[in-house]
């Protein structure tokens, strides 16, 4: 089941609600628990067990690790954690990168002459990436003392499978909702504001991202695509990717608020960024703040010596590449962006204990983006090398008449359309709070914008084909 569909919409969201707010909040968590369930197992019963078993496993080490703090035994509390987090990680790597080894291993042994191996393909579950991280976090928090253990299982059961954020983010820390699953703010405005987010999400994801998404896959079907050609392509694709996964986060975070909860933002207009450190502090911020406080501090972040925090920089973002996909594309799409970060390091200016990293402009940050999005879009490695070269002009300059001829009025209004939005969006954001409150009140209004435009987008989504959600993918 995905946001973006008649049955979540019209049959399970309103569903769901009733019963959430006709029962007394003791059992709302429970609620929670049982439709979450019902909302992963809509895509295949058989990966519910999985799902299960992965958050039983470390909600047992997490107890483990409790009952060693209670009587002075890091060395029993680090093996429980060690436990949990191994768990976790072995059911990722497996589900995840099992074809990705295989593949690999039947390529280097046709090279040496051998017969490549037949063996069964594994089935990627969705959402797998990051409820495993989400239950690692929380086992690492608990072991740090940085997190208060879930009073009982059913909270931390139902913190892992929240719906709203159960198969693309934002990836939630247990620690920043802990409180809100004791006691919750339920109210008309919290849940307006709610309805209004996800009515700003489904809008940028059926009337903006799905739009231009037949002009990604046209460019990037083509065999030997010019310039033009590969340029619209990847502008299409840096369109449809912020839309897509920013209206996700924007209804994930609107569903939240009609339940009472309140989550982090995932996104901060990332495209306005003048280097790849701000934006990596601004695109899928909860992911980038995990991978910094689980990943990149552990392996000793900027403590020892410059060499070191740029070999921690690139080493955390290969694997955040390899995160998102069990492809040797998303391994140099984080190699790309790693080694930049580690570039922008070094040539950092101090100011006091800071370190500011050269601005690059918000043109050029765009282009280096883009850059790493050719990959990140790309089939195969080749392919996106291909895609390189045409993006030079390889194959000619000029538009074919293959993408030529299937462009739409709008899919080129909507690709505009998504360019203006993700410039003007944050101007309008700071013009609104630079006015006094009063004024922001009445421009609050300007709100009610989404409510026609959801509805031009419920009538495309029942004439489009279903269209998932491009994170649903890692």
């Amino acid at each position: 089941m995905v946001f973006s569909s008649n049955v979540f919409l019209f049959l399970f969201l309103p569903a769901f609600l009733a019963v959430y707010y006709l029962l007394p909040a003791r059992f709302r968590s429970a609620h929670i628990l049982v439709g979450s369930y019902v909302f992963y197992g809509w895509w295949r019963l058989d990966f519910v067990p999985l799902f299960a078993g992965v958050t039983l496993w470390c909600y047992l080490c997490s107890l483990g690790i409790q009952r060693a703090h209670e009587r002075n035994d890091p060395r029993a509390a680090k093996r429980s954690m060690a436990a949990g987090v191994v768990g976790a990680l072995g059911a990722l790597a497996f589900f995840k990168y099992f074809n990705f080894g295989v593949d690999n291993l039947n390529a280097a042994l046709t090279r040496l002459g051998f017969e490549a191996s037949d063996t069964f393909r594994v089935i990627l579950p969705i959402g797998i990436s990051f409820y495993c991280f989400q239950a690692i976090s929380y086992v690492v928090d608990v072991y740090r003392r940085d997190a208060v253990p879930a009073r009982t299982f059913w909270d931390f059961s139902a913190f892992i499978a929240l719906f709203p954020q159960l198969v693309a983010g934002p990836v939630l820390r247990y620690k920043d909702v802990a409180d809100q699953f004791r006691s919750r703010t339920h109210s008309f405005a919290r849940f307006s504001e709610g309805s209004t987010r996800l009515m700003a999400g489904f809008c940028k994801k059926v009337l903006i991202a799905d739009s231009v998404a037949p002009v990604v896959n046209q460019t990037f079907a083509l065999e030997n695509p010019t310039m033009a050609d590969a340029w619209l392509g990847t502008l299409a694709y840096t369109v449809q990717l912020y839309f897509d996964f920013s209206g996700y986060s924007d209804m994930a975070i609107g569903l939240g608020l009609m339940m009472g909860f309140r989550f982090r933002e995932n996104f901060d207009h990332p495209y306005i960024s003048k280097n790849i450190t701000e934006f990596w502090r601004r695109w899928h911020i909860s992911l980038s703040n995990w991978l910094r406080d689980y990943l990149y501090i552990p392996l000793g972040g900027n403590r020892r010596g410059g060499r070191r925090t740029y070999i921690n920089l690139t080493l955390t973002m290969l694997l955040g590449g390899l995160w998102h996909g069990a492809a040797w594309t998303f391994v140099i799409w984080g190699a790309w962006h790693g080694g930049i970060l580690a570039l922008e390091r070094r040539f950092a200016r101090v100011e006091g204990k800071a370190r500011i990293p050269p601005s690059w402009g918000v043109g050029p940050t765009m282009v280096l983006v883009m850059i790493g999005w050719i990959v990140f879009r790309a089939p195969d490695v080749e392919t996106a090398f291909d895609f390189y070269g045409a993006m030079l002009g390889a194959n000619g300059l000029a538009l074919s008449d293959t993408v030529a001829w299937q462009l739409g009025g709008w899919q080129l209004t909507a690709l505009v359309l998504g360019i203006g939005l993700a410039y003007a969006a944050p101007w309008w954001r700071s013009y609104k709070l630079r006015q006094p409150a009063p004024r922001q009140s009445g421009l609050a209004a300007v709100d009610l914008v989404f409510v026609p435009l959801f509805a031009l987008a419920l009538l495309r989504l029942t004439a489009q084909s279903y269209t998932p959600f491009l994170y649903f993918q890692f």
